[in-house]
């Protein structure tokens, strides 16, 4: 049954992780997987999650199912977060959500709605995209194209590009929009820019779906749902993806959410019915213990206080690594200019390596970047950054 089979392609991130962790280097660097690293190259817990998981086991007494949408108090304080509070969408129950596993859960629980009720649709991909989405959506057999998005000569949005693509999609598909921080190229739009796009999808009858994984890892937690909002407020039906393994450091509790905006509460009630149902198929009841955690953190003002200032460490060692890079790519010797990695936001920059840089990197100096050339400017110390800085140096002069 077995001995036949073909050996599964494995996923080149991941891989790369397995590697570094085989590499015996002791100065070995990992700039690869999308986590968030402190000065000392750890991940470590929140203390305001801390807190609040002692809370939540103090007076913990079942470990029943909940509801298949997931925890009730979790979706009451999401969606503020989101929209921000007492938002029209959220009053009139509009938008509503389902807890997910992660939000890799909530897009493959996306991706099997929309081959379900909208099996005609194409997902549109910014080019370039999270490694990961093709796979989603290919799983689900959802075709997927791209559109224009990012200018790797300038290392800037390609807006009028953009615009010009969304006008010609046909009306009813879906455009995947990276909400903030966007992965791989850190390179966000304006909020007039997202003002434009929301204009055109309304126009179009296109349905954004948005995928927010770093809300406050770019220029803040509210400053960083712009782009919802500016969607909302031209009128959109939408759906969001959005995950808090980021901003609140809880990778391996795999909390997400999948939220519908709809024009009506009962449309958004029968979209969120079959969110269940693709939930159910998948993995029927959400785990409860990691939406808890930011349900208590959300639901408390010391906590919530304690958490947004944890997320401004997090931004701000963010933004001082990306300015350290590019002062120290230049104290290295390197020409170019890489002054666009202090503009773009959250943890990811495209640093227009090319593979065969990238691979010099890894044989000659033990640094792994993902082939693309993108890099975990959050996996960047000061005790690393003069090594790396050279070995660029090297290998962008051919001496790798």
């Amino acid at each position: 049954m077995f001995e036949m089979l073909k050996k599964a392609m494995p996923d080149p991130i991941i891989g790369l992780t397995e590697a570094f962790k085989k590499d015996t280097n002791p100065q070995k660097i990992n700039l690869s997987v999308g986590v968030f690293k402190d000065a000392n190259g750890q991940t470590s817990v929140l203390d305001s999650v801390k807190e609040a998981e002692r809370r939540i086991l103090d007076g913990e007494t079942s470990k029943s199912y909940p509801p298949l949408e997931g925890v009730p108090e979790f979706a009451e304080h999401v969606l503020p977060l989101l929209f921000g509070v007492d938002h029209a969408l959220v009053r009139d129950r509009r938008a509503v959500l389902s807890q997910t596993t992660g939000g890799t859960g909530g897009l493959r629980v996306c991706a099997d709605y929309l081959k379900k009720m909208h099996n005609q649709v194409t997902v549109w991909l910014s080019d370039p995209t999270w490694a990961n989405h093709p796979a989603i959506f290919k799983a689900a057999g959802i075709p997927t194209k791209t559109y224009a998005y990012f200018d790797a000569v300038t290392n800037a949005l390609s807006i009028d590009q953009m615009i010009a693509a969304l006008e010609q999609m046909p009306a009813g598909d879906v455009v995947l929009l990276h909400g903030c921080c966007h992965n791989p190229t850190g390179t966000d739009p304006t909020s007039q820019q997202w003002g434009r796009i929301g204009r055109v999808l309304a126009q179009r009858e296109l349905l954004p779906l948005v995928d927010i994984a770093y809300q406050g890892f770019g220029r803040g937690i509210r400053e960083d749902a712009q782009g919802v909002l500016a969607l909302a407020d031209a009128g959109c039906e939408m759906l969001i993806c959005s995950s808090y393994s980021k901003n609140f450091a809880l990778y391996n509790e795999r909390v997400g959410a999948l939220t519908v905006v709809a024009h009506t509460d009962s449309a958004a009630q029968t979209v969120l019915g079959h969110f269940k149902a693709s939930a159910r198929a998948n993995y029927s009841f959400p785990p409860t213990h990691g939406a808890k955690i930011v349900a208590t953190v959300l639901g408390d003002a010391e906590l919530r206080t304690q958490w947004e200032g944890e997320v401004k460490l997090m931004r701000d060692r963010i933004r001082g690594m990306r300015d350290f890079f590019v002062k120290s790519l230049a104290a290295a010797g390197v020409e170019s200019d890489f002054s666009f990695v202090s503009r773009q936001n959250g943890m990811f920059c495209l640093s227009g390596l090319s593979k065969d840089h990238v691979a010099q990197l890894r044989e000659g100096y033990s640094i792994y970047i993902v082939g693309s050339g993108r890099i975990n400017v959050a996996g960047m110390t000061e005790g690393n950054m003069d090594r790396l800085c050279q070995a660029i140096a090297a290998v962008l002069q051919g001496h790798g």
